[in-house]
C-alpha cells in the first residue's frame, strides 16, 4: 500500500506542477480561443483576478506532494479545486472528465492512505 501511495502521490503532484507551470508559462504551444459557454464562463471568471491564486495553490500543493511534505494538507486544498474542475468538464467540456475524475480519485486515495492525520478534524469536541 504504501508503494503505491507514493506513486499515485508522485503522479498527482508532477500533474498540478506541470498544469501550472503550464499556466504561468505558456509553455505547450498556443491553446485556442474559448468559444461558447466556455468564453462566457472564463471571461466571468477573468473579471476576478482568482485563476492566478489557485495555480499558485497547485504548484504548492503539487511541490508539497512531489516531496512528501504537509500532504494532508496538499490532498485537502485540492480537493475543492478538483470538484470546480470536475463541474466545469461535466458541464461544459466533457471529453476530458474521465482524466479529471482520475484526478480526483487519486487525491482521494491519498486522503485516505492518511485518513487518521485527519481524525481530529471530525471529532464532536476539540481536543484539549
Amino acid at each position: 500500500m504504501k508503494i503505491a501511495m507514493i506513486i499515485v502521490r508522485t503522479l498527482l503532484g508532477a500533474m498540478f506542477v506541470f498544469a501550472s507551470l503550464a499556466y504561468f508559462f505558456k509553455f505547450g504551444g498556443p491553446q485556442p480561443a474559448p468559444t461558447g459557454n466556455v468564453k462566457v464562463y472564463m471571461d466571468g471568471i477573468s473579471t476576478v483576478p482568482i485563476l492566478p491564486i489557485i495555480k499558485v495553490l497547485e504548484l504548492l500543493c503539487g511541490i508539497a506532494l512531489l516531496v512528501g511534505r504537509f500532504v494532508p494538507l496538499a490532498v485537502v486544498i485540492l480537493f475543492p479545486i478538483l470538484i470546480n474542475i470536475i463541474l466545469f468538464h461535466a458541464n461544459l467540456e466533457p471529453k476530458q472528465l474521465p482524466m479529471i475524475i482520475g484526478l480526483l480519485l487519486a487525491d482521494l486515495f491519498v486522503a485516505y492512505y492518511y485518513r487518521a492525520n485527519y481524525k481530529g478534524l471530525f471529532a464532536a469536541k476539540p481536543i484539549q
